[in-house]
């Protein structure tokens, strides 16, 4: 049951203790603050006692489950818990939200391996756009920050390992089931099988964190690019959004932005002024090829 739950929530046994240790406190507390106003009535116990018992108790128990998660670091998890709860409560469950995913008129799939900052950008970009939906978060590192963006957004997860990726072709049944007809690889480090690519042409796009075609290919992320960037003394990087094909960063460009690189800068300076121009245009790209690719 416990490996169950921990699977449906998507966290680390670590967290998932967090998670338990809060509902056990919460449900405690409610239960104790409801004694106490049951005792400020002054009501004998019976059935009316046990019928106001209960009421009181449901409506301090979210109050007490919020409080508790506060100092145990676990806040989102449970006001997006609530969410769901009462979503379901008034008849609006997640087949309702699945529902709107479908009628719209594009569903993108990010595919994402770290922490998810651009993932998260994206997410924010679309929240409230009717016509495009981030429909689903696929991820290869179950220890990934990404995995946490999606749940805090409600936003389904698929963790997929390397032989099922590469040697399946299942995968992409379950990206049909999700209507995806976009993906968008954001800090994910695996090469895109062809497979994958063929049942996508000129719909999967990446971002890369220099000015391509130079400093591009295997090996050729993160501090990496900016490290090489820096040691060849150029007076420039930036962003290079591109389509993505069999070899690493070799697809068609898209677009491109590019910033300065000073002579006082190491990969970490570096890599904060192009976090963001990813920040500020993958979303924007985004959305105008889909805007241009209506169906």
């Amino acid at each position: 049951m416990l490996h169950r739950l921990k699977d449906k929530w998507k966290v680390s046994w670590p967290r998932f203790i967090l998670i338990f240790t809060t509902f056990a406190l919460g449900g405690s507390s409610c239960g104790y603050l409801g004694r106490k106003v049951m005792g400020l009535l002054s009501i004998e116990p019976s059935v009316v006692y046990w019928i106001l018992y209960i009421i009181i108790v449901t409506i301090l128990w979210p109050l007490c489950v919020l409080i508790v998660s506060i100092p145990l670091g676990q806040f989102n998890f449970f006001r997006n818990y609530l969410k769901k709860m009462g979503s379901r409560m008034v008849g609006r469950s997640k087949v309702k939200s699945q529902s709107k995913a479908e009628n719209a008129d594009h569903n993108v799939a990010i595919f994402a391996s770290g922490a998810g900052s651009n993932a998260k950008r994206i997410i924010e970009h679309f929240r409230n756009n009717e016509r495009i939906k981030v429909a689903l978060i696929v991820c290869n590192n179950p220890k990934a920050g990404v995995l946490q963006i999606a749940a805090d957004n409600n936003i389904p997860v698929m963790l997929v390992n390397r032989k099922g990726f590469y040697e399946s072709e299942a995968f992409i049944q379950e990206l049909k089931l999700h209507n995806i007809d976009l993906i968008v690889l954001s800090g994910f480090l695996w090469m895109i099988p062809g497979y994958l690519i063929n049942a996508y042409p000129n719909r999967i796009i990446n971002i890369h964190p220099a000015l391509l075609p130079k400093y591009g290919g295997k090996g050729m992320y993160g501090e990496n690019v900016h490290s090489a960037v820096i040691a060849a003394n150029e007076k420039e990087s930036g962003i290079t959004i591109h389509y993505v094909d069999e070899h690493y960063d070799n697809g068609d460009i898209i677009f491109q932005a590019t910033c300065t690189v000073l002579p006082t800068d190491n990969p970490d300076t570096l890599a904060e002024r192009i976090h963001e121009l990813e920040h500020t245009h993958y979303a924007k790209v985004i959305e105008e090829l889909l805007r241009n690719n209506r169906r």
